[in-house]
């Protein structure tokens, strides 16, 4: 998710924080009555975001399944929180302002958020009854952390080199897909060491 700075404390009622939000410029969380701001983010959470996004539209294009990318809601009891990336395989309608049924849920880390997404946002995510994968996906190292439901929530870890399936939407990517032109120390030495292609070299 991205990063969180509070506002000043103050209570509102879940009614008043949804229809504060619908004409809001600045997109809030909503978490045990206080709303807190969201702030933006960075060159390399954006990468890893709409590099997941991308790949999650494109597979799903003509399926009943939409991908929403930091600005669509879900509901933790009476809870709102904004992920990263979601697919979400219900019916949403144009008046829908949060996701009903999300199947998979998408969080890139950052130090300011890495404590809540993977312990607080972790329990509550997957306690959602149709949320069968959570994926948490560090942008200062290569990482993808997969949680499954059908593995009783055991973490599975991919790095540069390994495949990962997202088998709730019947999706696999490379990892290097997944952090495409992103800007840290693991992908910088992982491009260095792939070959270089020049137009002298014959086509195979």
């Amino acid at each position: 998710m991205s990063s969180v700075k509070p506002l000043q404390t103050y209570f509102v009622s879940e009614e008043e924080y949804l229809a504060n939000e619908q004409v809001s410029e600045i997109r809030h969380e909503f978490v045990d009555g206080q709303i807190r701001a969201m702030a933006g983010a960075g060159y390399n959470h954006n990468c890893i975001s709409a590099n997941v996004s991308s790949n999650f539209i494109n597979h799903l294009k003509g399926s009943p399944c939409a991908t929403f990318i930091a600005d669509m809601k879900v509901r933790l009891g009476k809870d709102y929180v904004y992920p990263d990336v979601l697919v979400d395989c219900g019916k949403l309608s144009g008046d829908d302002y949060f996701a009903n049924s999300p199947v998979i849920i998408v969080e890139v880390l950052s130090p300011s958020t890495r404590k809540t997404d993977t312990t607080t946002k972790l329990i509550r995510y997957i306690n959602l009854p149709s949320v069968q994968e959570y994926v948490l996906i560090e942008q200062d190292f290569v990482s993808v952390q997969v949680l499954r439901r059908n593995q009783h929530w055991q973490p599975e870890y991919f790095y540069l080199g390994d495949a990962v399936t997202f088998a709730s939407i019947s999706l696999t990517l490379a990892v290097e897909a997944i952090y495409d032109r992103v800007d840290n120390k693991d992908m910088n030495e992982f491009r260095m060491q792939q070959p270089v292609l020049t137009a002298d070299m014959p086509a195979v």
